[in-house]
């Protein structure tokens, strides 16, 4: 039970930084798409 605890705390902070980091990437990268989409279409903005 112990070995368990220790993979649990030695790999959680990874684990959870890295969706913290995938969810602010992913609001960015929808930011980038609509300027793209509205780059190429200019009529509709």
């Amino acid at each position: 039970m112990e070995q368990w605890i220790t993979i649990l705390q030695e790999v959680s902070f990874p684990i959870i930084i890295s969706f913290y980091l995938l969810y602010r990437i992913e609001t960015k990268l929808e930011a980038i798409h609509t300027a793209l989409v509205s780059l190429n279409n200019p009529a509709k903005v």
